[in-house]
């Protein structure tokens, strides 16, 4: 039987992921320093560079009302990325965090604090690769050592939170990261916290360890997981909109709006979590567009009654949609847009005919507009009118019941 808290994960549906740390001043992406040859290695890693990231007082509220009206549950923070920045009081285990450059305060107080007030579940990002300790390369033992007191720093100074993401393993894959230690100190302090492990890009879906609450699918297209070891887990894909997950200026390779409703919708019909990333300058701000294709995401999930969250992928077929049920009732996503010739926006050339495999359909309606959908005599097929709602012509839903 899966866990309540694994099953209470699941039922968010829908979460932020935030990349921000010192890279976010620069406007170039979190791996500036490594894939860019010209950076200046030395500035990178010096007191100088970490001053300069200075976060707003409001950025932690600002940041967790911005997921909250697009509709996010949940908020993974990276509270230490590759660069070894922390962004949270070490107690003393480094210097280079927040309390000693750069802003000066805990952002990840500052955080935690902004998610309990709006009602919005924190989760801690964490990576485990590090380009700034010299244990990493020189003494790993050492650095597990260190890796592990970080974490239980986190376990032990910020109440509840919902669950640990790491991420980087896949740099050392031959190394012993000793993960029965590391999980074990998560579950000492945080029981009912997630555990979660970044497989990477070349490994979706993979569990690596019993301890393991969800498995990952990083931009990779989510499937149905099974259980091969007894332990039933939840699953969730992070995306971008654009190219990279941390702050870049000239990105404009940004997905449309469809598009990522488009891997929500795929997500929930995997039975998988969708977690959506934004990265904020370095002063904690979104871009504009980010908080554009934000709000869209929010009006999309709101006008369709917010029935994303505790849905599953249903046990019946219909032809023209993806089909997933809440347990009373059943939601057909139909996504039967095309690009117009003429004009680059997406519209509907005509309706869209669901037709029922081995039931008839009950009380259907639109979700977006509560109205009555047009359904045959037999019942066998239902006519849907084009979505007219919002800024894109795409993934009307039909909530229905069934009959034999």
């Amino acid at each position: 039987m899966k866990p309540q808290y694994i099953a209470d994960f699941e039922k968010l549906g829908f979460g932020m992921f935030v990349h921000f740390g010192l890279y976010s001043t620069v406007g170039k992406g979190e791996w500036y320093y490594l894939s860019n040859p010209d950076a200046d290695k030395d500035y990178y890693f010096s007191e100088e560079f970490a001053n300069k990231f200075n976060p707003k007082k409001d950025w932690a509220i600002k940041l967790v009302k911005a997921a909250k009206k697009a509709g996010a549950k949940y908020i993974t923070l990276t509270t230490k990325h590759h660069e070894g920045f922390f962004l949270y009081d070490s107690k003393g285990l480094t210097t280079w965090d927040s309390m000693h450059l750069g802003p000066k305060r805990d952002l990840v107080k500052e955080f935690v604090d902004a998610c309990n007030q709006e009602g919005i579940v924190p989760f801690f990002y964490h990576a485990i690769l590090d380009w700034h300790h010299p244990d990493y390369n020189k003494n790993f033992p050492s650095f597990l050592e260190f890796l592990r007191n970080s974490v239980e720093v986190l376990c032990k100074n910020y109440g509840k939170i919902g669950g640990f993401w790491f991420d980087g393993f896949w740099d050392k894959p031959k190394e012993d990261w000793e993960f029965d230690k590391l999980y074990k100190v998560i579950r000492k302090y945080q029981p009912e916290c997630m555990i979660i492990n970044n497989t990477g890009m070349s490994a979706t879906g993979e569990v690596g360890h019993y301890e393991i609450d969800s498995v990952t699918f990083e931009r990779g297209a989510p499937r149905m997981i099974s259980s091969a070891d007894g332990k039933e887990r939840a699953s969730e894909m992070c995306e971008v909109f654009g190219a990279h997950w941390g702050y870049t200026k000239d990105d404009i390779s940004y997905k449309s709006i469809g598009t990522i409703l488009d891997s929500l919708i795929t997500c929930r019909y995997c039975n998988c979590n969708f977690l959506l990333n934004v990265g904020p300058k370095g002063d904690g701000s979104l871009r504009t567009l980010d908080k554009c294709y934000l709000e869209e995401v929010g009006k999309w999930i709101k006008a369709n009654k917010n029935f994303i969250y505790n849905v599953k992928k249903a046990d019946i077929e219909v032809e023209g949609a993806r089909v997933l049920t809440d347990g009373e009732y059943y939601y057909a996503v139909i996504n039967d847009v095309q690009m117009s010739a003429d004009v680059n926006v997406q519209l509907y050339t005509e309706k869209t005919t669901l037709k029922a495999v081995g039931f008839k359909f009950k009380e259907a309606k639109y979700l977006d507009n509560g109205k009555k959908a047009k359904t045959s005599s037999d019942r066998r097929t239902i006519s849907v009118d084009p979505f007219t709602y919002g800024t894109e012509l795409c993934h009307r839903v039909v909530r229905f019941k069934i009959s034999k």
